[in-house]
């Protein structure tokens, strides 16, 4: 059985301390295309990351959403048939993505969500804030679109044909979490795999850095899990 085609779209913001590293490792695993969007950064992420072999898009407009959906057109032009979401800052481990691309590659999900609770998180990489508002996410989650999740972290792999199909309009920190509950929505088979999450290597980030971030970026996540109608499972 041939490998499926993948993509993996890399969201990045003044990540250049981390960002050729994380393409360096990237390139090793089982990806076609490695594509960093440049999210409007001034420190020499684009061309550190080019430098590193990656495919590099530009996409000025500042959100996080805006970053994912704009790399994820450039993966569905490639006609990439998986596409992978990693953070620029190192946090998650490229050495991991095989275990997101397994139940794809069985034919057993459409779309794989890395859960740092079922896995390791290293001690200092989330603020308690951090976990107990993941937490709670989580749990209006199961509860309101009875989904078995214990995580809506960044790290995930979707089938490119779902995700053309999902209405994605959340061009926040609420992406990630849009795409999971539009796929519930549309009967996606959605599971978890364990993954690590570690301290980000350099530069600052853009949600625990500042209480200003992780209140928005709370908020966003939340209004999109309340927002519409629940899924039916």
């Amino acid at each position: 059985m041939s490998r499926l085609r993948v993509a993996a779209v890399v969201p990045a913001l003044n990540e250049a301390g981390t960002i050729g590293r994380l393409v360096a490792d990237l390139l090793p695993q089982p990806v076609d295309w490695v594509i960093v969007v440049d999210n409007g950064s001034d420190d020499g992420t684009a061309a550190a990351a080019a430098a590193a072999g990656a495919h590099v898009v530009m996409e000025p407009r500042r959100g996080y959403g805006y970053a994912c959906a704009a790399g994820s057109r450039d993966a569905l032009a490639r006609a990439a048939a998986v596409i992978v979401y990693i953070d620029g800052d190192h946090s998650s481990d490229p050495a991991e993505l095989p275990r997101l691309l397994g139940p794809l590659e069985a034919g057993d999900a459409d779309l794989v969500l890395g859960s740092r609770t079922l896995g390791h998180i290293a001690p200092g990489a989330m603020r308690a804030h951090q976990r107990w508002g993941n937490r709670l996410a989580a749990a209006i989650t199961r509860r309101r679109h009875g989904l078995d999740v214990t995580d809506l972290g960044p790290y995930r792999a979707i089938r490119a044909e779902w995700l053309a199909r999902l209405p994605m309009t959340e061009m926040t920190f609420g992406w990630p979490t849009q795409m999971t509950v539009e796929a519930a929505r549309a009967g996606a088979r959605i599971v978890e795999v364990p993954v690590t999450w570690s301290k980000r290597r350099a530069g600052a980030s853009k949600v625990s850095g500042t209480v200003r971030g992780s209140v928005l970026a709370g908020y966003h996540i939340l209004a999109v899990i309340l927002r519409g109608p629940p899924a039916t499972r």
